[in-house]
């Protein structure tokens, strides 16, 4: 699963490498992402659009939000299948950014919190589907989740899944509307190659989602 994740770029930063505009969008370093929490999200309107959607998809016939909670994760095997993820794979795909996510390796019955980012430090985009939901007050919440895939041989000795991290030549396609086909969209959800990316061990001070400083990422000595 993919449980929490960074995004410590500035928006600036953000802007000129997923090609959107985001006219006073608030946003600030993040270094403990955690489900529930906002999250920088980019869906294609004409151009490509970015805005912050609540982490836990909410699907559009639930009766409270809560169920969002049980649902910050999708698998790629089951998207296309599942009642509450196929149609948002046909019609809602966004990209959520990040930097880096976490990951804890259990050794017995020890757990040691992971850092895994890529080696060149860019930014990159999860897969991931939106939905709106209409509260009983009448304020519509628009929530997403990130969807996951069997471990790469980086990954395979900390977790048995990982989220789908999109290559760039896929982000588009991903958020093509056009295209609404769950094989070829299926076929965009396969494992980052290892050899781009690198993982470390750091402190159990991520465990906590009030943590949130750059500490969080510092390697463990």
């Amino acid at each position: 699963m993919c449980g929490r994740f960074t995004l410590t770029l500035d928006l600036g930063g953000l802007e000129g490498r997923f090609d959107f505009r985001a006219k006073d969008l608030p946003h600030a370093p993040r270094y403990n992402v955690a489900p529930t929490q906002a999250v920088l999200s980019i869906t294609r309107n004409g151009g490509n659009q970015a805005e912050l959607m609540r982490w836990g998809l909410i699907p559009s016939w639930a009766k409270d939000p809560s169920i969002g909670n049980r649902m910050i994760n999708a698998r790629a095997e089951t998207v296309a299948e599942k009642p509450s993820f196929k149609r948002s794979l046909q019609k809602r795909r966004c990209l959520i950014l990040a930097d880096g996510f976490y990951e804890w390796k259990k050794d017995g019955k020890k757990k040691t919190p992971m850092y895994i980012a890529l080696k060149s430090r860019q930014p990159f985009a999860f897969a991931g589907l939106w939905e709106a939901w209409k509260a009983p007050s009448g304020e519509t919440v628009r929530s997403c989740t990130i969807i996951t895939i069997t471990p790469n041989a980086l990954m395979e000795p900390i977790h048995n899944r990982m989220p789908v991290i999109l290559t760039k030549e896929a982000e588009s396609t991903w958020l093509d509307g056009a295209i609404e086909d769950p094989k070829k969209l299926t076929s965009l959800l396969v494992p980052y190659p290892s050899d781009a990316m690198e993982a470390y061990a750091i402190s159990t001070l991520v465990n906590s989602p009030t943590n949130d400083t750059p500490d969080c990422i510092k390697p463990l000595r």
